[in-house]
């Protein structure tokens, strides 16, 4: 029996299930996953928008954590960078059809998460007040 790696050895069984490339499929899942993954998808949805433009609509990102999320996702091929010869210089960021494709999943996430916000509010109160009382 071949001996793993350690990523191997400590792949979950769910991504393993999918084979060879489970491991790279839980980097994807680790990259898609993140908060400002989701919001950034869901600011480029209605086209090309600006720096600025995703920073303001994602809303608390620092220009740093902004940049190298935008940077993996032009990586991964999620979307487009584009840059204007122009003074001052104009940079847009875009989906791609693979990026586009997350579109769907993201937004009902977030759907779900505002329909049950109310109800996860009620259960971390109920918890909180309890580890309280102990």
């Amino acid at each position: 029996m071949p001996l793993l790696t350690s990523r191997e050895s400590s792949l979950s069984p769910v991504c393993a299930s999918y084979g060879p490339d489970g491991a790279f499929a839980r980097e994807v899942l680790d990259q898609v996953g993140d908060k400002w993954t989701l919001l950034i998808i869901t600011s480029l949805a209605g086209g090309a928008r600006r720096f600025t433009q995703i920073q303001r609509d994602t809303g608390g990102i620092s220009q740093r954590m902004l940049t190298l999320n935008l940077r993996n996702l032009q990586r991964d091929g999620m979307l487009t960078r584009t840059a204007y010869p122009e003074v001052p210089p104009r940079v847009e960021y875009e989906l791609t059809d693979l990026g586009r494709s997350l579109l769907e999943p993201v937004e009902g996430l977030l759907a779900w998460a505002a329909v049950h916000a109310a109800e996860v509010k009620a259960h971390r109160a109920a918890v909180d007040s309890a580890a309280a009382a102990s």
